[in-house]
């Protein structure tokens, strides 16, 4: 069976395509992420833009022929932080079901960290021990803490209303942020980061998402961008502190042009960044693990069984 998977978030729209292989686990047939800042002004306005409607609904005709000429067998599309918290979201519905003849779920905090807890350890080297998960997104964080396995099993799932495009908007007035802008960001993710529990036992805590997955690429120069050199790599705490620190000193200009950045991505790499450092320092992790899979993952993983 061909499965395909959109996620909606508030920075980027991502698709899947896969099915199973021979042994039972899902391979991808087709990936794509499009930066659309759906959820751009959105912390301010509460309301979506028409102009990062209009970008959206582009990607989505785009993804909706991707979708056709794979065949895709069945279909889903979750909306996420963006679609949850601002009016318009039903100009986007509608469009999702005159694309894709299925309708939009605009999933909660605590779905959406289930799906990414499941996606994101796909394909890692984890049994049944208990780790811990966390998503940057551009609107929200999601932390999750649970046991791998078929059905996993968690013990805490939690999405917090912080995300890079969101604390960006809220602290970010200068070019490069200001010393006080970024430890306002660092405050802001510390404060909200008190009600996370303690990480349990030694493992790292895995990472997912465009901010992390941005910082292992910047961290390793890696030009053009390979997912299956970033699925599983170990980013150490030092280096994703060497990476925030250099992107933090660079101008909007500047940043882009940093081998392994995605351009669309430099002007909230910052805050992500400071974001993901925050919950690694509330843990004590010395590192983390990237995962380049999440929510489209997850919910490929539902659609197929």
């Amino acid at each position: 069976m061909r499965v395909a998977t959109i996620d909606i978030g508030t920075n980027t729209v991502l698709l899947l395509v896969a099915e199973r292989s021979e042994n039972g686990g899902l391979h991808a047939v087709e990936e794509r992420a499009t930066i659309t800042r759906l959820g751009e002004g959105v912390d301010r306005t509460k309301v979506l833009a028409p102009a990062a409607i209009e970008r959206t609904l582009a990607c989505l005709d785009e993804y909706a022929g991707v979708v056709r000429a794979a065949s895709a067998d069945r279909v889903a599309v979750v909306g996420t932080s963006a679609m949850r918290d601002a009016g318009g979201s039903e100009t986007v519905g509608a469009h999702v079901r005159a694309a894709f003849g299925v309708d939009a779920r605009v999933v909660s905090g605590d779905e959406e960290a289930r799906l990414t807890f499941r996606g994101a350890l796909s394909g890692l080297p984890f049994e049944r021990r208990e780790v811990a998960v966390f998503d940057i997104g551009g609107g929200s964080t999601e932390v999750v803490i649970g046991s791998p396995g078929g059905t996993p099993s968690l013990s805490f799932a939690k999405s917090f209303d912080i995300g890079s495009v969101r604390l960006t908007e809220r602290h970010v007035r200068h070019d490069p942020p200001t010393t006080e802008e970024r430890d306002a960001i660092t405050h802001a993710a510390r404060k909200v980061f008190e009600l996370v529990p303690p990480r349990p036992g030694l493992e790292v805590p895995v990472g997912i998402a465009g901010t992390v997955t941005t910082l292992a690429a910047v961290s390793l120069g890696l030009v053009p961008y390979d997912g299956a050199r970033i699925h599983g790599h170990v980013l150490s705490r030092a280096d994703l502190q060497a990476a925030v620190d250099r992107l933090a000193a660079l101008d909007l200009a500047a940043r882009r042009d940093v081998a392994g950045m995605e351009p669309k991505r430099a002007d909230v790499i910052v805050a992500g960044g400071l974001i993901a450092l925050a919950l690694v320092d509330h843990w004590g992790a010395d590192a983390l693990r990237v995962s380049d899979r999440g929510v489209r993952w997850g919910l490929a993983e539902e659609l197929s069984a």
